[in-house]
């Protein structure tokens, strides 16, 4: 059989191809030159341009190892292989013929092979690129000081290092298949397979042994891989709990163990096969291999798991629970939680409530969302305006500690009134201001008071804003240009606007060769056409205070919600909160989205008017955030060197207090027994969503004086109840305020006394007579009622709910704070404000608010003056109430002097008439 020898070669011209490759990849690269100049301007006006280069020069340097590397290794077989293959064989067999495909001789193959290798190491060194970090963490990696209970191994080599020798043999073996692969063609290519009729296949000597060689180091790479999976067991999950049990121990280790050894076994039998050993050997242990991997992978831990694990399960599983247990509580925290008891009396009294004044002051009656509209409402001025969230934190107002609300006031860009490119990046360049109020006050209209409202800003209080500019925020859009020709648009002054000129010290400085660059980044050749862009002028990108701190702490993971603190030199502060996280802490139960590991780590700074950012180290035993400091030394700063006035506005994140939560509902049971038996489970109370369905509670700020502290402080509180019950079994606080911050402390119930939980308060609010005729009638006639979140405030040994109402038109959407209901034990009082409650229940006076002068405030409802009648009479229900509880108790001690004061009150009243 003749093969014509002018045949088209298949691959076209291979020059032709490595100029069109060439030519992509250059196109590739200049933009991405591009973005890494203008990148490189951005890291140099924040002043972490260290970090971009140690990242940059890292991921250059992995670039080129893998990418030379798999050159040299793809490049070097397929050129042997062409070598081999151009050497006269003598088969010594008559009638054999080549398969009926191929390459003649003659035909050239160095160029394909030279094309082939140039694309699939550029791939290579794309995907090495992508490796930096694991790298970096391999290298600089800090020990947990804890080891794993399986192999004895510090968990820092399962957090650094096992993920970076796992991506090194995902791309060792990946390579190894493609370049036996592409052997193996080329040999088949130049014919170096014949077919000997009627049912053998002959295989050149050169061809067989250099496959043979290939194969073997196939094998060898093999047995490194089982050794990982060997590692990998601690993250399996087949039983009652994440991590290995019963089974995974006694029937994996040994089983990936003996896969390790034979597959250096298959590796070596091949290699003496090479060298005339009989075939049978490396038959053999070929299928020994697959055999233990298909029985003792599959089958074998399934029929333990089945036949004997299920049936005594506890009896089997209990010192993996305990492991489970031990290494989730280190994971999450859990173990720093301080547990105390909390007696929940029903014994809270007026006089309890005037030693706890600043705690009843401070109770927050407006909720997050409401609030939120009503802003929206009343001050955000002019339509391109908007209020994207309210925050929570508390201050010194004219000397006294105050929980405030507090919301930035940020451009929209959609909501422009011309959607130009000047009018979005030159003229209208940030937001303005902030509204601040207490948690606490309301108008007599039912509206929100503030501390700080309107443009420019007002304030009544001892706080004020000298610089209200917000030119980074959470709204913010892709970039501006500051101090050009044209002046920009600072705040509205009835029908006309005050303009400004930016005197910060944010933004990269241009230049024409800086133009073009940006033009070409931003995709505006309206930039470099543009008179009013001048030398002095400035960019400012990554405005979004989130992408801009991803940028300097890609390895970090943000969170959700951004806060404003005002400090005390008037300017507008973002804090961030920082997470690091992994999903390789041996034994420890997962979250999801999150990993099994969690720390607080970081506090990051956005100055909203130059854009500088400050990261904090807030966990300095995180091992993992010790690892990225050795890594870029210099970008964290101690806690301690946050400014000291600043410092006071830190807060427990509501997101880690979350995870925490979820987690210790069940792993607070450290009983292996009791957990497995979910005898003592919690869970987080529902609140309604308005919808007809429930969610989650989410954990809330309050200011409080925690039981056997001196004086209140800033706390983060979530309580719990027990799994399928509605009754309060705990609750959870998160201290934030120096020295304290970063405390958490659960306090229990007693198991034998019922405490209502938020469920059952809200059931008996809505059997109320007198609540549910009132919200019935405001629900008719094109009104919307709006409950509030149900609070739960500890105060001395007893627990207080509030819980706000909200009455909105269906048009127009004001909220209008109407009622205050407060729950005590047995009573429950729905009155128009905190203290009109708190009398109905336990009579007299409750905490007096101070004479805080407010913006547009209208009567304090906490007026002084003489008591009314009706306040008076509301006392003396209050004491009627309280004489029929003591009652029930069998307390005639308490019951005589509830009736005493009654009558007291009461003559007091005749003595008016």
């Amino acid at each position: 059989m003749k093969f014509s020898t002018a045949q088209r070669h298949p691959m076209g011209n291979p020059r032709g191809v490595i100029l069109f490759f060439g030519l992509f990849v250059l196109l590739i690269l200049s933009w991405k030159i591009i973005y890494l100049v203008t990148d490189w301007f951005w890291f140099l006006e924040t002043g972490y341009e260290s970090l971009f280069v140690k990242t940059l020069a890292t991921q250059i340097i992995m670039a080129l190892i893998f990418g030379i590397g798999f050159f040299f290794f793809f490049w070097g077989n397929l050129y042997l292989a062409l070598r081999l293959s151009s050497l006269p064989v003598n088969t010594g067999i008559q009638g054999g013929f080549p398969l009926p495909f191929g390459i003649a001789p003659d035909r050239p193959l160095k160029e394909p092979i030279l094309a082939a290798s140039l694309i699939f190491s550029f791939f290579a060194a794309l995907q090495g690129a992508t490796h930096w970090e694991a790298y970096l963490r391999f290298v600089h990696a800090s020990p947990f000081g804890t080891t794993d209970p399986l192999f004895g191994k510090d968990i820092g080599f399962y957090v650094f290092q096992f993920p970076f020798l796992k991506a090194l043999y995902g791309w060792l073996l990946s390579s190894s298949i493609v370049v036996t692969a592409g052997t193996g063609m080329i040999y088949l290519l130049r014919r170096s397979f014949l077919f000997i009729p009627p049912r053998r296949l002959f295989v050149s000597p050169s061809a067989k042994t250099h496959l043979l060689v290939l194969v073997t180091a196939l094998f060898f790479l093999g047995a490194f891989g089982f050794w990982l999976e060997l590692n990998e067991v601690l993250f399996a999950k087949r039983g009652v709990v994440f991590g290995p049990g019963y089974t995974e121990v006694t029937t994996q280790i040994w089983v990936l163990k003996t896969l390790v050894g034979l597959a250096a076994v298959c590796g070596a039998a091949l290699a003496a096969f090479i060298f005339g050993l009989n075939w049978r050997f490396p038959a053999v242990a070929v299928l020994l291999l697959l055999t233990v991997m298909i029985v003792g992978r599959g089958i074998y831990p399934n029929f333990v798991q089945k036949f004997k694990v299920v049936p005594n399960e506890i009896v089997l599983e209990k010192p993996y629970l305990e492991r489970n247990i031990k290494y989730t509580r280190l994971a999450y925290k859990l173990n720093d939680i301080d547990d105390r008891e909390f007696p929940a009396e029903a014994t809270l009294t007026r006089r309890d409530l005037e030693r706890n004044q600043l705690t009843v002051k401070n109770i927050r009656l407006w909720d997050h969302v409401p609030l939120l509209s009503t802003y929206s409402q009343l001050q955000e001025i002019r339509t391109y305006y908007r209020f994207m969230d309210v925050d929570n934190d508390r201050y010194l107002v004219n000397g006294e500690y105050r929980q405030v609300m507090l919301s930035p006031r940020e451009l929209s860009y959609p909501s422009l009134p011309s959607r130009t490119w000047v009018n979005e990046h030159l003229i209208y360049t940030h937001g303005y201001g902030i509204v601040m109020g207490p948690v606490n006050r309301i108008s007599p209209e039912g509206l929100p008071e503030f501390f700080i409202k309107d443009i420019p800003p007002a304030s009544t209080a001892d706080i004020g804003v000298s610089r209200p500019e917000i030119y980074f925020g959470e709204a913010s859009n892709e970039y501006v240009f500051v101090r050009t020709k044209r002046p920009e648009f600072d705040y509205p002054v009835g029908e006309k606007n005050v303009y400004t000129r930016y005197e910060g010290k944010g933004g990269v400085p241009l230049s024409f060769l800086r133009k073009l660059l940006f033009a070409a980044r931003f995709g505006a050749l309206t930039i470099m056409l543009s008179d009013d862009i001048v030398a002095e002028s400035r960019v400012m990108y990554y405005r979004d205070i989130r992408d801009r701190v991803g940028r300097i702490a890609p390895f970090m993971r943000l969170d959700g919600d951004p806060y404003l603190v005002l400090s005390p030199e008037g300017r507008l502060l973002w804090f961030l909160d920082g997470y690091t996280t992994t999903a390789r802490f041996p034994y420890s139960e997962p979250t999801a989205g999150i990993g099994n590991y969690i720390r607080n780590s970081m506090k990051a700074v956005v100055d909203a008017y130059d854009g500088s950012v400050d990261l904090y180290i807030s966990d300095p035993d995180d091992p993992i955030l010790r690892t990225y400091a050795r890594i870029f030394p210099g970008i964290f700063k101690p806690l301690a060197e946050m400014p000291e006035d600043i410092r006071g506005h830190i807060r427990y994140p509501p997101g880690m207090l979350a995870i925490q939560a979820r987690m210790y509902r069940a792993y607070h049971m450290q009983d292996p027994q009791v957990f497995y038996n979910k005898e003592d489970l919690w869970s987080i109370p529902g609140k309604a969503t308005g919808h007809g369905s429930e969610q989650e509670m989410e954990p809330y700020y309050t200011v409080m004086k925690i039981p056997g502290e001196a004086k209140e402080e800033f706390i983060l509180l979530l309580p719990f109840t027990p799994r399928n019950k509605d009754n309060m079994s705990a609750w959870m606080a998160a201290r934030c305020d120096m020295p304290h911050y970063g405390k958490v402390i659960v306090y229990n119930f007693p198991k034998q006394k019922l405490i209502y939980g938020p469920r059952q308060i809200e059931a008996r609010i809505d059997q109320d007579t007198e609540i549910s005729k009132q919200l019935s009638l405001w629900n008719q006639g094109g009104s919307q009622v709006i409950r509030g979140s149900l609070l739960a405030i500890p105060i001395e040994s007893s627990i207080l709910y509030v819980e706000s109402l909200y009455l909105a038109a269906e048009k127009g959407r004001l909220p209008e704070l109407k009622r205050v209901i407060v729950a005590f034990g047995n009573a429950i009082a729905m009155e128009d404000n905190l203290d009109l409650s708190l009398q109905r229940i336990f009579g007299g006076r409750t905490a007096r608010d101070s004479a805080i002068p407010l913006a547009g405030a209208g009567t304090d409802y906490r007026g002084e003056g003489q008591k009314t009648d009706r306040e008076l009479a509301l006392e003396a229900l209050s004491q009627y109430r309280k004489a029929q509880e003591y009652l029930k108790q069998g307390n005639w001690e308490g019951y005589g002097e509830a009736l005493r004061r009654m009558d007291e009150i009461l003559q007091s009243v005749e003595k008016r008439r």
